[in-house]
Formats: structure tokens, C-alpha cells, sequence
């Protein structure tokens, strides 16, 4: 007796249908690696082996100060006791002359610098204007701005230069001339300081003189339309006259009861009455120019020639005081306001730095790997989703 094993048709086809599957992921997976990996690095390796320009970068240092005006402490003393004080406002100042059109264009000036990025010994990816084909100056200035760096040092107050050519010799010309320009802007600002501090001092000056000459002109006049040169001194004058005619009115009248008494019928009692009236009538006048109430009286002068003398003397205290902030302005003006003191002279690079050549090409092969890594994630859900 024979028995037939059973037949299982439907095993077949799948083990015929996934290799097939498999395979069509494989050869998937490899274009995609292809696309993603291999040949992104194939180009990078060729640009920068062969196509990528030599970037020199010439480095220099330099520091912004002014003169110490107040008390330091701490490390500012001893920064100070070396004749140092940092000026972070103007480094500021500076920093963003370098980055600018008018910098820019001062370089065009003296070093033709769009020549220079334009050289066709410059790779195409490199040189102005590249694949852009626009020559504009703003996109020069961009281009200017990628090429030059300044990094600020908070802590020592000192700023890097760093400037990216294509030649040694052009690196560190534009470093030199930016530097140049740079001490002009600062001494510039200082010829500016200088005159604005001494014409705003000489302005104060010349307003005090016409304050002192105009209160002198008018207590010139008072006292001449007053016909008096000091009404304290001669109300002085009068009340000492009036003390002594009143000392010799009593004097006179002494004399005068002493006669009555002896010799009533004596002729000289007459003459000493007369003298004591004279007496009497000189007293009050002296008194009336001093303490009257009239217009031509001390008493009634003596506010107005109070306020004129005291205008007088406020007006050369003021012409005083402009004419010693004139010569602090000139002394402080006699001294440079603003320093830029290089620290470290611009190189002449013998080796070019950039573009990192090796790391370049494996930064490209990590990134085309992880893409794939991704790529090849996404196919395969979606391989398996449609399945």
C-alpha cells in the first residue's frame, strides 16, 4: 500500500517572491547610497583636492583706550598704574568703521580689493561674484563682510582682526590698511573732540565777557547819572560829617548855657546861637542825603547800585570761572583723547589655512551618511506600508 505525501503548492511562490523582494531593496538602498553618500563625497573630494582656492588669513591685535579720569579698582588700578584704560564704547566704534561701506570703500581706493576677489586664478565657488553674477556693490560688500572678521575680547578689551585672501600679500595689506584707516577715524575723532571742548569753552568765555562788560558799562552809568562811586562809603563820609557837627553843636550850646548863666547880656550869645543854628541845619542836611527819602538821597541810590554791584561782581566770577574751564580744556585738548595701540602687527602667512580640506570632504561623507541612514528608513516604512 502506498501513501502520497501531501503537497504544499502554496510555499513556493513565497520563497521565489521574497528574495526577489529583498533584491529590489537592496538595489535600492544602493542608488540611494549612491545619490546620498558616494557621490556627494566623490565631488567634495574633487573640489577640495583640485578646485578649492588656498585661504590665507592674516591676524592681528589691537586695543582702543583713553586716558583714566576717575579712581580705579582692582585690576583697572593696575591696568591704570601701567598707563592703560580701555575705551569698550570707542573699540565699538572702530569695530563697526572696519565693517562698513566707507571702509570698504577706502580699500577699493588704495588696494583695488573687487580686483583682487575677482582674480581668475580664484576658483569660480570662491571668487566675486561666484555663480551670482551680480556685481553690484552690496553684493561686493557682502562679500567684503565674509572675508573679514573681528573678534572682541571682553575680558582683556582686546580686539582680533582676522582678515581672508587669496595671496599672503593681499591678506596682510588689507589687515595693514584697515588698521591705517582705522587710527585715522580715531584720530579723527579726537581732532573732533578737541575743537567741539575748546569752541564750546571759548563760547562760555566770550559770553561771560559780555556779561562782566555789559554790568560794568551799566554801574558805569549809575554812578555817573548818580554823580556817586560808592554809596556806602559815602553814606560812611556823611554820617561821620553829621557825628561831628552834632559834637560841635553840643560844644556850641555848652558855651551858650554857660554865658546865659554868667552873663546873660553877653553880644557873644547871639553869635554862638547863630553858629548852633548853622549847626543844626547842616546836620539835617547831611542826614537827608544819607537816610532821606528823596531821589538824589544815599538811602534811595543804595538798592540799585546794590543790585548793579552784585550783577558786577556774579559777572567776574562767572568770566573767572569760564576763563579756568578754557584752559582745562586746552590742557585736556594738548593730550590725545584716544589711543589705538597695536598689540600684534599683521602677519604675512606662509601657509594657507583654509579651507580645511580633509575635514571638509568627511564632514560631507557623516552628513551623506546620516541622510541615508534617513532616506533608507523612510523607503523602507514605505516599502513595508505598501506590502
Amino acid at each position: 500500500m502506498t501513501t502520497n505525501a501531501p503537497v504544499t503548492p502554496a510555499l513556493e511562490p513565497m520563497t521565489t517572491e521574497r528574495p526577489n523582494r529583498w533584491r529590489r531593496l537592496a538595489r535600492r538602498f544602493d542608488k540611494i547610497f549612491l545619490f546620498t553618500v558616494a557621490l556627494p563625497t566623490l565631488l567634495a573630494g574633487v573640489y577640495y583636492g583640485a578646485v578649492a582656492s588656498d585661504v590665507y588669513i592674516s591676524e592681528s591685535r589691537f586695543v582702543v583706550r583713553s586716558p583714566q579720569r576717575e579712581g580705579p579698582s582692582g585690576l583697572s588700578a593696575l591696568l591704570a598704574g601701567a598707563g592703560i584704560s580701555h575705551s569698550r564704547d570707542d573699540t565699538y566704534t572702530v569695530q563697526g568703521y572696519v565693517l562698513s561701506r566707507d571702509a570698504l570703500h577706502e580699500l577699493e581706493k588704495l588696494l583695488k580689493l573687487r580686483e583682487a576677489y575677482s582674480s581668475s586664478d580664484i576658483d569660480i565657488f570662491s571668487r566675486f561674484p561666484g555663480l551670482s553674477w551680480d556685481r553690484s556693490f552690496e553684493a561686493f560688500f557682502n562679500h567684503y563682510t565674509d572675508h573679514v572678521q573681528l573678534v572682541y575680547d571682553t575680558a582683556a578689551s582686546i580686539t582680533t582682526l582676522q582678515v581672508r585672501a587669496f595671496t599672503p600679500e593681499m591678506a596682510r595689506d588689507i589687515n595693514e590698511t584697515l588698521l591705517q584707516i582705522s587710527e585715522h577715524l580715531v584720530n579723527n575723532l579726537n581732532d573732533r573732540s578737541r575743537r567741539d571742548l575748546i569752541e564750546v569753552a571759548q563760547r562760555e568765555v566770550k559770553a561771560a565777557e559780555d556779561r562782566s562788560r555789559s554790568a560794568a558799562l551799566a554801574l558805569g552809568a549809575f554812578r555817573s547819572k548818580g554823580q556817586v562811586l560808592d554809596v556806602a562809603r559815602e553814606a560812611s563820609m556823611q554820617i561821620d560829617t553829621a557825628a561831628r557837627l552834632r559834637e560841635d553843636l553840643r560844644v556850641t550850646e555848652t558855651q551858650i548855657a554857660k554865658l546865659k548863666q554868667v552873663a546873660p547880656a553877653n553880644p557873644q550869645i547871639a553869635t554862638l546861637s547863630a553858629e548852633a543854628g548853622r549847626l543844626r541845619a547842616s546836620i539835617e542836611s547831611e542826614t537827608a542825603k544819607a537816610l532821606g527819602q528823596g531821589s538824589n538821597s544815599l538811602n534811595a541810590k543804595t538798592p540799585a547800585f546794590e543790585r548793579l554791584t552784585l550783577e558786577k561782581q556774579f559777572a567776574d566770577q562767572a568770566l573767572a570761572s569760564a576763563l579756568g574751564s578754557l584752559e582745562g580744556a586746552r590742557n585736556d585738548a594738548a593730550r590725545k583723547q584716544l589711543y589705538l595701540e597695536r598689540l600684534v602687527q599683521p602677519n604675512l602667512p606662509d601657509t594657507a589655512l583654509e579651507p580645511r580640506r580633509i575635514r571638509a570632504v568627511l564632514t560631507v561623507f557623516i552628513i551623506g551618511l546620516v541622510a541615508w541612514g534617513v532616506v533608507s528608513l523612510l523607503v523602507a516604512g514605505v516599502r513595508e506600508h505598501v506590502d
